[in-house]
């Protein structure tokens, strides 16, 4: 779920050599493969999140750490790596970001502490960042034809809401399986050799081409923008299990100056002529403020959601990993069959169908607490409700992201995208940081071993630790819930706006549609 598109721009030629032209189908091949290791990453650890704690004997803070580095230093760093694959080219940066993930991947298999596990997920997250920009612009130079360019398209986006229930389930099947003893090691050292088989295949992938050499790098709104996220989401992590002491409290008044101060900064770098992180003339067109919120709803929602249930499914009702990763597969199918075909309802439904999925999502988040709540086992209808949470999950998210880009003018497209994946990635820290330590916070302190909880509840009933992560789950469940509501008012509020952008003309219509064309 968490990246749906990273760039839009024209498609030109290969430039590969006469005589050595590689088959459409393998360059889609690598550059997906790359794709799908960059989204299982999000998801796998969740489901190794325990092993990890008992191994590793990590606190709730460094579990939560474990998860969002990758996606902060993704979040963080990913406008940078689309700027970068204009400058220095689109393979040469795909490679680059794969051996980084690679060599990241192998250090995190092999990680003696939290510590330094920690680390290499950071630098996971700036491989991923370099790598995943350049792969959308790889299939647009390699597929020129509409109709092929569709269908791999199609994969693309398959790829992408099929990678979250891969994740899910692989990280189960691997932990489960206990390699050699490995315990929980093998859901990163999976990245090795399918990493290596990528590089591997590098030198088929189109050469560079046209290159654009009007792009720059904004390094003033980095270095804002970096501190400013951090300082944001550290004391949201750190803060329940260091009883919220005052530099927290600092950091995050610091973090709303920061974010202030990138709003000059940009203005600045505007106004000499260059080229800002967040354009201005891309945050005020009609509705785009409220899309934009609509999306970090939607991660926010998912980020939080992810993160606690998995520690209530292994920590509290004592699942082996691999049931536990096989609990997300009706979300995951859900949503990756609404994302897939809600663009055969017919257009008059699709302006309500994102409030309508935030209602689904509170629905099926809400039941799915109610069904836990006991703390006894809750039973086939679980996945029933984690269905049609992601079902509403895929209908805000995706119609969502369709109007933000398709109502972007041309010129800005590139940038547009490059600012909805980072607003994603960004949703995902702040939900696993804010809910997560939500869940911690009531849940107390998690358990030794996952198994003492089910030898409890099969024996004498849920004991202490389940009663109250079943407490946490349901507060949690309410409270994303809420969120959700506020997903269906910001997107009534970009519904509106677009109407009336469209009510005086045709011309915005006409420049949506295309980017559209584009990404469909």
């Amino acid at each position: 779920m968490t990246e749906t598109t990273a760039r839009v721009q024209p498609a030109v030629t290969s430039g590969r050599r006469a005589g050595r032209a590689t088959s459409p189908g393998v360059v889609l091949a690598v550059v997906l493969t790359g794709q799908l290791m960059a989204i299982i990453d999000v998801n796998i650890v969740n489901v190794a999140v325990p092993a990890i704690h008992l191994s590793l004997h990590t606190t709730g803070s460094g579990l939560q750490l474990i998860v969002a580095g990758y996606t902060i230093a993704y979040a963080v760093l990913l406008i940078t790596g689309a700027r970068l694959g204009d400058i220095l080219g689109h393979r040469r940066m795909f490679l680059a970001g794969i051996g980084l993930f690679t060599l990241a991947s192998l250090g995190c298999g092999l990680a003696p502490s939290a510590g330094v596990l920690v680390a290499l997920r950071f630098l996971q997250g700036a491989g991923a960042a370099a790598m995943i920009p350049q792969v959308l612009s790889l299939i647009q130079r390699t597929y020129t034809a509409p109709g092929p360019r569709a269908r791999a398209m199609t994969l693309y986006a398959t790829i992408i809401s099929g990678g979250a229930v891969l994740g899910q389930v692989l990280g189960g099947l691997l932990v489960s399986a206990n390699i050699f003893g490995s315990s929980w090691r093998p859901v990163f050292l999976v990245n090795v050799p399918v990493g290596l088989l990528v590089l591997a295949c590098g030198r088929l992938l189109p050469a560079q081409g046209q290159r654009d050499r009007q792009r720059s790098l904004d390094l003033p709104g980095l270095a804002v923008l970096t501190p400013a996220v951090l300082a944001l989401v550290l004391p949201l992590v750190l803060g329940q299990p260091l009883g919220w002491p005052a530099w927290g409290w600092a950091l995050l008044a610091a973090s709303l100056l920061g974010f202030g101060l990138l709003g000059l900064v940009e203005h600045r770098v505007a106004g000499r002529g260059g080229q800002p992180i967040l354009p201005r003339s891309l945050l005020g067109l009609p509705g785009m403020a409220a899309g934009l919120g609509g999306l970090f709803a939607t991660m926010a929602i998912f980020g939080g959601w992810l993160f606690s249930l998995a520690l209530e499914l292994q920590d509290a009702l004592g699942e082996s990993p691999l049931r536990a990763g096989l609990t997300f597969v009706p979300c995951g199918v859900a949503f990756a069959l609404v994302s897939l075909n809600w663009r055969r309802l017919p257009a008059r439904y699709h302006d309500g169908l994102a409030m309508a999925g935030f209602v689904l999502t509170a629905g099926g988040l809400l039941w799915s607490g109610l069904l836990i709540r006991s703390g006894g086992a809750p039973g086939p209808w679980l996945y029933v409700s984690l269905a049609v949470a992601g079902g509403g999950m895929a209908g805000a998210f995706g119609v969502l992201m369709t109007r933000v880009l398709s109502r972007v003018p041309v010129a800005l497209a590139a940038d547009a995208s490059g600012v909805v994946v980072t607003v994603n990635q960004l949703g995902i820290v702040v939900g696993i940081a804010t809910f997560g330590t939500l869940y911690l916070n009531l849940a107390g302190r998690l358990p030794a071993a996952a198994a003492s909880a089910a030898r409890v509840v099969g024996a004498h009933g849920p004991g202490a630790f389940a009663l109250s992560s079943a407490h946490a789950y349901l507060t949690g469940a309410v409270a994303l819930a809420g969120l959700a509501a506020v997903g269906v008012v910001l997107a009534l509020v970009h519904v509106r706006a677009g109407r009336a952008q469209s009510a005086p003309g045709h011309g915005a219509q006409v420049q949506g549609a295309q980017v559209q064309g584009v990404l469909d």
